[in-house]
């Protein structure tokens, strides 16, 4: 229909539209960009009609826009994959992103109408309450197109951005996080209602099956923090619980950032109750089976503070008092069982990036574990001494974080570590040093930060040794020594004896 022609201006706006509305979802895709044209001239008169206030708008107009709206938005869904191995055809996503490109501009002229009186109380009026059920659908529909996807291009990005701006200013919102969680004067924020949209695609056979509700869902979560995260908590966590346990890397990556950002925005009382934390604890630790870095970083990041809402640090716990002859011992706790199976990757593991993200997750573990970590120092001393022999040039990450998880566990069992343990770990320290010392491929930086670092491993060995070291340093050979090697050795020996 051509709402140029005088016929069609004669009639009400609200019969125009809904003429329109049961068109939009027939018509061909050539025909929407042309359809979406006379919506929005039609919400352009709309606009010109009702001035600088909404009052004089019916609530029946602004209810018929807003089926409009989302008979437009839902022209710009993606299509469904036969299952999650089956991505939808690129011309079909390149129709997608033709259709949210035509839609957009009459998406702003309605969110223009009905801001007119926003920023008020979303029961204030007619159009402050069309307004706040329309942000929902417009709200996923700009997070769905502005994301660097397959379905979406340059030009409609920026038109689903430009949407999303108009939807904040619609009712003077700050931001997203704003939006979706109102604040503390009253203002409600619409996370529920984007939850009800999402909510039919979020179980395991449908969300795998469409990209764009794993994004929209995830850049929700992620912009929701506490103390609005908690009242949402059940219907948050089981979909971050079935990204993070999909085959995909990029779906289980993403599933732990959600559970990440869950365990540090909800309440710890929450996440214990119903057994939550010890059900996400126990999916995580499942994943720390797989070999992909990234995936393994994030894992492990995520367990450090989980562990937090668990359990208390075996580093602060207090050893239990007990009246009986037998001694007391500190209970085995889930950081032994973290640290017993990350060592256990670690001693079997070659491929480098995985060998640095053991590395580095390491000595914030072991801090952790305190006195408790002598249970594990067989297999702490294989892992440090196996890491130390092995090059990991240019950067030395591995080396570096070896020396550092040497150190603190120094510093935290040094009276439980015997004689033979302390040479073994000096002869990797001096045998380490050679090695940087005479090795042109490190930066002058990092052979700095290893001679710091293992200047600090030998003071320390020199206290579990008792004072002894200067003895076993006068057997190096000065010889097959370099310059740098032998002032690390005599700062170090010079520093124990005062």
């Amino acid at each position: 229909m051509d709402v140029s022609s005088p016929l069609a201006s004669a009639r009400p706006i609200t019969a125009q539209l809904s003429s329109l509305s049961s068109v939009i979802g027939s018509c061909p895709d050539s025909a929407l960009p042309s359809t979406a044209r006379d919506v929005e001239r039609l919400f352009m008169d709309l606009e010109s009609r009702l001035g600088s206030s909404t009052q004089g708008a019916g609530l029946g107009e602004l209810e018929e826009c807003l089926s409009v709206s989302r008979a437009l938005i839902g022209r710009c869904s993606l299509p469904l994959a036969a299952d999650d191995v089956s991505p939808a055809a690129e011309a079909e996503l390149e129709a997608v992103a033709i259709r949210a490109e035509a839609v957009s501009p009459a998406l702003l002229v309605l969110l223009r109408i009905l801001g007119k009186d926003g920023g008020m109380d979303e029961g204030g009026g007619a159009s402050e309450r069309v307004l706040f059920v329309a942000a929902p659908d417009v709200c996923v529909f700009a997070v769905t197109h502005f994301q660097v996807a397959p379905w979406s291009s340059p030009s409609s990005r920026s038109a689903a951005q430009a949407v999303m701006r108009a939807l904040l200013e619609a009712w003077h919102w700050t931001d997203s996080a704003h939006m979706l969680m109102g604040d503390r004067g009253g203002a409600k924020g619409i996370l529920g209602g984007v939850l009800d949209l999402l909510q039919p695609q979020l179980n395991k056979d449908a969300m795998f099956r469409c990209d764009a509700v794993k994004l929209v869902f995830s850049w929700t979560l992620l912009q929701v923090t506490r103390p609005a995260l908690s009242p949402h908590l059940p219907r948050l966590l089981p979909p971050s619980l079935l990204l993070a346990d999909h085959y995909r890397p990029e779906n289980c990556l993403l599933g732990v950032r959600c559970l990440h950002h869950i365990v540090l925005n909800a309440a710890a009382a929450e996440l214990r109750q119903l057994n939550r934390a010890e059900v996400v604890y126990q999916a995580l630790f499942r994943l720390l089976y797989q070999a992909q870095p990234q995936v393994t970083q994030a894992i492990l990041l995520c367990l450090m503070d989980l562990l937090l809402v668990l359990e208390k640090p075996p580093s602060v716990s207090p050893v239990p008092f007990s009246i009986s002859p037998a001694p007391s011992v500190r209970a085995v706790s889930r950081h032994d069982a973290v640290l017993r199976l990350v060592l256990t990757q670690m001693e079997a593991e070659h491929k480098v990036a995985l060998r640095r993200v053991y590395a580095s997750a390491l000595p914030p573990l072991v801090d952790r574990c305190g006195i408790a970590v002598c249970r594990h120092m067989k297999r702490l001393e294989r892992v440090t001494i196996g890491f130390l022999e092995v090059s990991d040039p240019p950067d030395e990450t591995s080396r570096i974080q070896t020396l550092h998880t040497l150190n603190r566990t120094l510093s935290s069992t040094w009276p439980r570590v015997d004689r033979g343990r302390a040479e073994r770990f000096l002869k990797a320290v001096l045998q380490l040093l050679v090695d940087v010392s005479s090795d042109s491929n490190v930066t002058d930086a990092v052979k700095q930060e290893v001679f710091d670092q293992s200047e600090t491993s030998i003071r320390r060995l020199d206290a579990c040794l008792g004072g002894t070291l200067q003895c076993l340093l006068l057997q190096v050979d000065s010889g097959h020594c370099s310059s740098e090697v032998l002032r690390v050795l005599c700062s170090a020996t010079a520093k124990t004896q005062t």
